[in-house]
């Protein structure tokens, strides 16, 4: 419930004026005079089209399903359960037992990229499930809880040091990105949904479970 897909391009500007002696032309991103010659770029062009430009900036790309751990009323584990859905059953279990169901969300299906080019080369993809805590209104994020693990990667020049660096750097970018989540509405909503379909299944004499 609550499938957020969020992409998060970082402000960063990258030119090379060479060959920028007119001093007619004080802007490097003007386009060249009259006999000018320009070998320089700029990556973020400020003439390029907005749906260019987030095709082009998707520095981090984060995804996830957020489960509201207050909607689970039953801990029950279907006896024909899978072993995966089982797996995420006890992991859902593990986060109430340690961090309780007040103002914490439970994210699964959830995964985080960083590209360091814009190209092919250069992609970091971690899997992550865990605990997100709000404050007391749900309108900030306090802190995140989660299990991270490097799943595909398209750069040949990594080491030890950097993996280690990118995967701490996974819950920062999520606790920033449950703040948008937050402020986006999505939150508001699955909670509202997670309310709805809890009503239903009481007066149908069911329950809510982990299921979601």
């Amino acid at each position: 419930m609550g499938r957020s897909v969020i992409r998060s391009a970082a402000k960063i500007i990258l030119a090379v004026p060479a060959g920028n002696d007119n001093p007619d032309r004080k802007n490097p991103a003007d386009p060249p005079a009259n006999g000018e010659q320009r070998l320089g770029y700029n990556i973020r062009d400020p003439r390029t089209p907005p749906s260019e430009l987030s095709a082009m900036s998707r520095y981090v790309e984060i995804t996830f399903d957020c489960l509201p751990l207050r909607s689970v009323t039953r801990l029950d584990i279907p006896i024909d359960a899978s072993p995966k859905y089982r797996a995420h059953c006890e992991r859902v279990k593990e986060a109430i037992e340690k961090h309780g169901t007040h103002n914490t969300y439970y994210l699964y299906n959830a995964s985080c990229q960083f590209h360091l080019t814009n190209g092919e080369e250069g992609m970091l993809q971690f899997a992550f499930h865990g605990t997100v805590f709000t404050d007391e209104a749900d309108t900030t994020t306090r802190s995140v809880d989660l299990a991270v693990t490097l799943t595909k990667e398209t750069c040949d020049w990594l080491t030890e040091p950097i993996v280690a660096w990118f995967n701490a750097s996974v819950p920062h970018a999520v606790r920033v990105e449950f703040n948008r989540y937050i402020e986006a509405g999505d939150l508001q909503q699955t909670l509202e949904r997670a309310k709805k379909l809890q009503a239903e299944m009481e007066s149908q004499g069911g329950y809510m479970g982990m299921f979601l």
